[in-house]
This record gives structure tokens, sequence and C-alpha cells, in this order.
């Protein structure tokens, strides 16, 4: 087995970790505003991938989010499985991974209200932190009791489980097998089990508690991924290959499942997790060997200092005005260029004081852990 592997932390994780964050701060705006200044095809079609469908369908947008969870899965083996390696009981390991799920719902909740005192109904419960936490809560917890195999019934069993969930239900006065956003049973459940509001209130909610299911099976590709890279005995670049070939299998079937159970990021579909994952295991492939095999770290810097504080930046949104401090620093830049091509440096003024703050915040070695 090689020692890159099991001895040392995967750079190319926290780099894949901070490329992922790089759009959740705001990048996809340069494209949005290169397609406004510029009117043309190809900055409009480019500004098209970084908006999310209606309902059905698939942009790269929506491969954010699964990406965030996949890479906490694989995590696991290097953070959990090294603590039982190191002697630490499955009980107290359980009490930890229970805690850190509720920990990041409770931060979703607050991302969502702030600090204000609000009546529960009017509170939006569900969040992105909050599916994170559970998604990853779950999937852990079936990393911590069950072997290889059992992680990956548990996948196909939760994949091929939601989908007959949704196919013989819908909600009342629907259709069976209605997937539309009134009619599907999962939504539908979430009316009762969600507290508080719903995104759309009384119909559907994209981070509700049903189609959390599907995210575990997320997590828990992750964690095979990261199980490959950690313990497998192959070499590594059988390593990439082995995921790069699981990735386009995947891909294969999700086009295939589309025709039945549509590419829904909305309700987290099946198809949805296959697709998100056959793309998910093909960009850690190839960072995976272009930083830690091939060994060009310099050159991903900028997105591991990212990566190591990746909730730190993603919760600053709620508390801290970037677009005050990126004006404030660099709105002379914008006048200069004019219009429309001042909104544009903007948005890289914007990304700017955003990666400083978190530059600074590596340099004392200081990072929010949950």
């Amino acid at each position: 087995m090689d020692q890159l592997s099991t001895t040392k932390r995967l750079y190319s994780l926290d780099a894949l970790r901070g490329f992922d964050m790089f759009w959740i701060m705001g990048a996809e705006a340069i494209f949005h505003r290169m397609a406004d200044a510029t009117g043309t095809p190809f900055w409009e079609s480019l500004s098209h991938q970084f908006d999310h469908p209606a309902w059905n369908g698939f942009t790269a947008y929506d491969l954010i989010f699964p990406l965030f969870l996949f890479l906490a899965g694989v995590a696991t083996p290097y953070s959990i499985g090294r603590e039982l390696e190191k002697g630490k009981s499955r009980k107290e390991l359980l009490v930890r991974v229970i805690k850190r799920g509720f920990l990041l719902v409770l931060l979703g909740v607050l991302y969502n209200n702030g600090l204000e005192i609000r009546p529960l109904a009017e509170l939006r419960v569900a969040s992105v932190l909050g599916r994170i936490g559970l998604a990853y809560m779950f999937a852990n917890i079936i990393y911590l009791y069950t072997r290889e195999m059992g992680q990956m019934i548990w996948f196909f069993g939760l994949l091929i489980g939601y989908w007959l969930l949704l196919m013989f239900t819908s909600a009342p006065g629907y259709p069976m097998g209605d997937l539309s956003m009134e009619g599907n049973f999962a939504s539908y459940l979430d009316t009762f089990l969600v507290p508080g509001r719903l995104l759309y209130p009384g119909v559907h909610d994209p981070e509700g508690l049903v189609s959390a299911l599907p995210a575990i099976a997320t997590g828990l590709l992750g964690i095979w991924a990261g199980n490959l890279l950690r313990h497998s005995p192959v070499t590594d670049l059988q390593k990439v290959m082995r995921m790069v070939l699981t990735g386009i299998g995947f891909l294969v079937v999700a086009q295939i499942w589309n025709l039945v159970f549509p590419i829904n990021k909305n309700l987290w579909s099946s198809s949805f997790v296959l697709q998100c994952g056959g793309f998910s295991l093909l960009l850690l492939s190839l960072f995976y060997y272009v930083i830690d095999i091939r060994g060009y770290q310099k050159g991903f810097f900028f997105f591991k200092v990212i990566g190591m504080n990746s909730i730190l930046i993603y919760l600053s949104g709620g508390f801290i005005n970037w677009t005050y401090s990126a004006q404030a620093f660099f709105g002379w830049m914008g006048q200069l260029a004019g219009e429309p091509f001042g909104a544009v440096i903007m948005v890289f003024a914007y990304l700017a004081v955003q990666w400083a703050f978190l530059y600074f915040m590596y340099r004392k070695n200081v990072f929010l852990r949950v």
C-alpha cells in the first residue's frame, strides 16, 4: 500500500473542497456579469450553467452542494477511521458524530434566521448545513457499524428504496408516481415532518427530511472513495482508474435512470445522486492525480486556503457584509473600469476580500472546526 495514502493528509481533499467553496463564495457571478456585459451566446451559456433548473434537469451549479457532502464522506476514513485505529471506542465516536451532526443542523437554523427570536412557525429549520449534518451523521454511523460491503448495500438500498417510495406514492389528489413539486410524496411528508416553515410554504423544501435519505448515499459514496484511497493495496494510479471508471459508469446509469426517475436536485433523486457522484469521483481522481501523485501542490494553494476553513466562509456571509468591504477597498477599480465591465471587476474584488480574510486566518492557524 502506498505511504501517500496512509500517513499523509490529502492535500487534494482540501484543494477540491476549496474549489467547491470558491463557487459558493460568489465566483459564479463572474459568468453572470460577463453575460450581462457582453451579451454573447458563449458567456450566456456559461451563465446558464450557474443557475439551478426550475425543477428537473442538471447544471454545473447543481454539483456544488452534493460535492461538498461527498468530500465530507471522503474525509471519514482519514478522521473517524484513524481514531478507530488509535483505539477509540465506537460508542465514543458515535457520540462525537451525533454531536457534530446536530451542531451543523443548529448552525443551519442560525444561518437561515439569524439571532432573532421568532415563533417556530416563522423559522425555516431545513437548511444546507442541516442536510449536510444529517446525511454526514447517518453515513458515519453506517461507517462505524458496517464493513465496506455493508456500506455499499446501504448505498444502493437507499437509492432503490427512495425510487420505489416515490414511484408508488403521491400527495393526496395526484396520480401515483407524480414527481411534481406539489404532487410528490417526499414533499408531502415534509409538510408534516419538518418543523417551522418550508422554503415554499406548505408545498416543498429542497432541504427537507425525506430527501435527506438519498443524501446519505452521497456521503456513503464519499466514504467508499476515502476507503479506496486510504486502505486499498493497489497503486495510486490504479486507485485513480477505479474512481474514473466508477464515475463514468455512474454517469451512464444516471442518464438511463433519468428516463423514469428524473435528475432533480430539489428531490435529491437517485439519478441525481449518481449524476453528482459520477462527476465528484472524476473531479477527485483529477485532483488526486495532479496534486497528491504528481506533486503539483503550489498551484492549488489558493483553493487549499479556502478548503481548510470552508464552514467559516460559508457562515460568514450571514454576519459580514462582504459587498461593503469589496466596495470600500476596490470600488475605485470598478469606477475606473466603467460599465459594463466595472461589475465584473467588483466580483473579483468581492472574492479577493474573502480570500484575504481566509488567508489571514490560515496564517494565524485559526480554523473553524465543527
